[in-house]
């Protein structure tokens, strides 16, 4: 513990933005993070608990009191090496990662919580400022060879994991480049992709290696799941080349808002927004690319991906964006002493939010209105709860104008095809059923294929994926030597 009375002397200090007017201009990121002097003194505020709720709270289990204490006492080095212990990808988490971990501060009790995402971003960017951040080859080979199939976060901290014990990795993406959603999800401004690239080169020297653009299984006729896949290669091939498979694909199956009117041109799902944009930005040419310019957009969904489409339009240039959420509005502040230290629910503003959008609550769609085959609006319809239902206000009828309707209600599952092209067997939700347990876990029904990320436990965020890759990591390895020396 650094300071001692750190807690009760400090105040917590926030990350800054760029002002507005001037990060709508480009795609970069725009957060200004804190600066040494800064990231001392939010660490002296970390009370090095008994029990740290933090470290449980995070679901790689990091071990935070032990990093803000050294970054308290200016040794970042040992820092990025706890950091690197327990998390492959900090500077993904340090950007994108709601931070569970804060919630579960137990300065959150009755304070602000230490800012310990701001520590966490402030220590792998001068890790790699500093050249700490190097490859970590295997000292011996197995001789085994293991595919991953998907290079999200899961895929990727799977693929590192079995690379420095050994294993020949070899990571297969359908896509054009390695990342999944953490490449055509994630908005640059957000997350710049720069950062997925230097990562790719460091396990490419620790001996992974990466094929782009091959899709495994076949793509179920009428998908709309974006992707740009030059070649495919079957299940079966896979089995016979490789001594374990880990299926790390993303759930990237949107729900849909099946209502009168669907079929109406410029109603389109959040992923196939997104992507493109990500796309351009890289320097590719997108023929027809979705855009709102001068447009009026509705974004159906109140999370993150509807975020990310407000921030995206606005952006474009859009005349207006409107973002629904069926549920009412929550409160501005959490009932701590009902949720602490769990994921409370609040109302949070993100920062497409303050750069223009009007948000409502508790509304719902009944209808898609159009003209000439192109939408032109929504008729909805203002919603309560009672005895847990969702029931229509009388006389709340109105139309809203909208010329680009973008669908961010979430995910349902992952694609099937890869999944029914090894057999795998699935739960009620359409994901891979497999269990977290040590003896075995991650494997599925079928001999040598396990999963891990969202494949197996549905939408959810980057630090479970790369828990997830992890562990299954470990598993893998056990199942191919019999033990590991990877950590739970």
């Amino acid at each position: 513990m650094g300071k001692i009375t750190g807690f009760m002397e400090l105040g917590r200090i926030e990350e800054g933005y760029r002002p507005a007017v001037e990060r709508l201009k480009h795609y970069r990121e725009f957060v200004v993070g804190l600066d040494e002097p800064q990231a001392k003194l939010q660490a002296a505020r970390c009370m090095d608990c008994g029990t740290p709720f933090c470290n449980n709270g995070c679901p790689v289990n990091n071990i935070i009191p032990d990093f803000n204490d050294l970054v308290y006492r200016g040794d970042w080095k040992n820092a990025i090496a706890v950091l690197h212990s327990t998390n492959n990808f900090p500077e993904f988490t340090g950007r994108i990662c709601p931070a569970p971990c804060e919630a579960a501060c137990t300065l959150n009790v009755n304070d602000a919580a230490v800012g310990i995402k701001s520590i966490e971003h402030a220590i792998i960017d001068r890790a790699w400022n500093e050249g700490w951040v190097q490859a970590q080859p295997p000292a011996h080979k197995s001789g085994k060879k293991v595919a991953v199939v998907g290079s999200g976060p899961a895929g990727m901290a799977a693929a590192q994991q079995l690379a420095r014990v050994g294993h020949d990795v070899t990571v297969f993406e359908k896509n054009d480049r390695v990342g999944g959603l953490l490449r055509y999800g994630i908005p640059d401004f957000k997350m710049e992709k720069s950062h997925i690239d230097r990562r790719v080169e460091q396990m490419q020297k620790e001996g992974v290696s990466f094929r782009t653009g091959v899709l495994v299984g076949a793509l179920p006729k009428g998908s709309k799941v974006t992707n740009w896949a030059r070649e495919s290669i079957s299940a079966e091939q896979l089995q016979k080349d490789f001594d374990a498979i880990v299926l790390t694909g993303g759930a990237e199956q949107s729900r849909d808002l099946p209502v009168p009117g669907r079929e109406l041109d410029g109603i389109h799902f959040a992923m196939e927004f997104l992507p493109q944009q990500n796309k351009v930005n890289a320097g590719d040419k997108v023929k027809g690319q979705l855009r709102a310019d001068g447009k009026h957009v509705i974004v159906i969904g109140g999370g993150d991906t509807g975020s990310d489409c407000v921030g995206t339009s606005n952006r474009h240039g859009a005349a207006s964006v409107t973002q629904f959420e069926v549920m009412p509005q929550p409160p501005v502040e959490e009932n701590r002493p009902m949720t602490w230290p769990y994921w409370p629910l609040k109302l949070r503003t993100s920062s497409s939010h303050d750069e223009g959008c009007q948000r409502e609550f508790a509304i719902s769609t009944k209808e898609f209105i159009g003209e000439k085959g192109k939408v032109t609006g929504l008729k909805t319809v203002r919603v309560e709860w009672k005895d847990g239902k969702m029931v229509e206000v009388a006389g709340s009828e109105q139309v809203i104008k909208a010329d680009l309707v973008l669908l961010a209600m979430g995910f349902v599952s992952p694609v099937a095809s890869v999944l029914s092209a090894f057999g795998v067997e699935t739960d009620a939700r359409g994901n891979a059923k497999a269990s977290t347990e040590l003896s075995g876990g991650y494997a599925t029904n079928v001999p040598k294929v396990f999963s891990a990320g969202d494949i197996r436990r549905g939408q959810s965020l980057v630090v479970w994926a790369i828990r997830e890759g992890r562990q299954a990591a470990r598993a893998i390895d056990e199942f191919l030597m019999g033990q590991s020396v990877l950590p739970r």
